[in-house]
C-alpha cells in the first residue's frame, strides 16, 4: 500500500511542478505517422481513418493508457491536406486530452520528391483527479478530492519531405508554452506546456517482388530530459503482412506483426519489453493500431502499404 502511494505522489508532483509533459508515444509511429507530424496530411492519394491504443506496464495499477483517433486526406487539385486527431493520456491521478485540426500544403520538388508543411491549432485539457491521491494531510487545501483541470490552447508545426520509397520529416508539438492553472485564485504556476522536438525518416528496400524491408527511425526530445531514440525494421511480405521489431533507448524492446486486407483494412499489434528498473513489476506493453483507407482507385503496388 505505501509503495502505491509513494508512486502516485511522484507522478502528480511530477505532473505538477515539471515543465516536460510528454506528448502520446507509440511504438508503432509509422502507422501513427500523422499524429506524430501534422505534415504528412495528403501526402497520399487517399483519406484515411486511424485508430492507435496503447496500454502500457501492464500489472502496475494506473499505469499510462494512451488512445488516439486520426482522419486526413488530400485536395489533390490544389496540393492541400487536412486532417484533424483526438487523444487522451491517462497516467496514474492525471489525464491529459486534446483535440486539433491541421492543414498542410505540398510543393513538387521533383517528378518523384515532394515537400510538405503543416500546421495544426487546437486545444489541450490536463485534468487532476484528487480522489485517487492519498495525502499525509487529509485536510491540505492545495488539492480537493474532486477534479481539477487546465483548458489552453495548443499549436504544431511539421515538415515532410517524402519519396515514394523514402520520408524525411520533423515536427515541434506545443509551440505556445501556455501555463497551466488548475486552481482559479492561482496567480502563478509552475507547470506549463514545453516544446518538443520530433524527427524521423524511413526507407524501404525493395528486395524483390514479393518482399521489402522497410528501416525507420524516430528522434525525440523534451526539455530536461536526455533525447530518446527509436530504432525500427519491418520486413514486408506482397505488400500486405509485416512482421518487425524495435529498440527505444532507455525504455524497451519491442515485437510487432500487422496485416492489410484487400487494401482497405488494416491492423497491427506489438509488443514492448521493459529493460528499464520496471522491468520486475510489469507484464510488458500492449499496443493495437486499426486503420481504414478510403480509395477512389486502385493504388500502385508501391502505395499498398505504408
Amino acid at each position: 500500500m505505501m509503495k502505491k502511494i509513494l508512486i502516485i505522489a511522484f507522478m502528480f508532483i511530477g505532473f505538477m511542478q515539471s515543465d516536460a509533459q510528454h506528448m502520446p508515444m507509440f511504438t508503432q509511429f509509422f502507422f501513427n505517422d500523422y499524429v506524430t507530424n501534422v505534415a504528412v496530411a495528403g501526402s497520399r492519394p487517399w483519406f484515411d481513418v486511424r485508430s492507435g491504443h496503447r496500454y502500457q506496464w501492464a500489472g502496475i495499477t494506473d499505469s499510462p493508457r494512451t488512445f488516439t483517433l486520426s482522419a486526413f486526406g488530400p485536395n489533390k487539385k490544389q496540393n492541400m491536406g487536412y486532417g484533424f486527431y483526438l487523444f487522451t493520456d491517462n497516467v496514474g491521478p492525471t489525464r491529459r486530452t486534446g483535440i486539433q485540426f491541421s492543414y498542410a500544403y505540398h510543393f513538387k520538388l521533383s517528378k518523384t520528391v515532394k515537400l510538405s508543411f503543416g500546421l495544426s491549432g487546437g486545444l489541450l485539457q490536463y485534468t487532476v483527479d484528487g480522489s485517487k491521491i492519498i495525502l499525509r494531510d487529509q485536510y491540505d487545501a492545495v488539492i480537493s478530492n474532486g477534479l481539477q483541470s487546465a483548458l489552453v490552447p495548443d499549436f504544431t508545426f511539421g515538415f515532410h519531405l517524402y519519396h515514394e520509397d523514402w520520408f524525411v520529416g520533423a515536427s515541434f508539438p506545443q509551440l505556445v508554452q501556455n501555463k497551466l492553472y488548475f486552481f482559479d485564485y492561482q496567480k502563478q504556476s509552475l507547470s506549463q506546456l514545453e516544446d518538443h522536438y520530433y524527427a524521423n525518416a524511413g526507407y524501404t528496400f525493395h528486395l524483390s517482388d514479393d518482399f521489402d524491408i522497410a528501416p525507420a527511425v524516430l528522434f525525440k526530445y523534451v526539455k530536461p530530459l536526455p533525447p530518446q531514440w527509436d530504432f525500427l525494421a519491418r520486413v514486408i511480405y506482397k505488400k500486405q503482412v509485416w512482421v518487425g521489431g524495435s529498440f527505444r533507448t532507455q525504455d524497451a524492446w519491442s515485437l510487432m506483426a500487422g496485416y492489410t486486407w484487400k487494401n482497405n483494412l488494416t491492423i497491427g499489434y506489438s509488443y514492448d519489453i521493459t529493460t528499464t528498473g520496471l522491468r520486475g513489476y510489469n507484464s510488458g506493453t500492449h499496443e493495437l493500431m486499426g486503420g481504414i483507407r478510403l480509395v477512389k482507385k486502385e493504388p500502385k503496388p508501391s502505395e499498398k502499404l505504408l
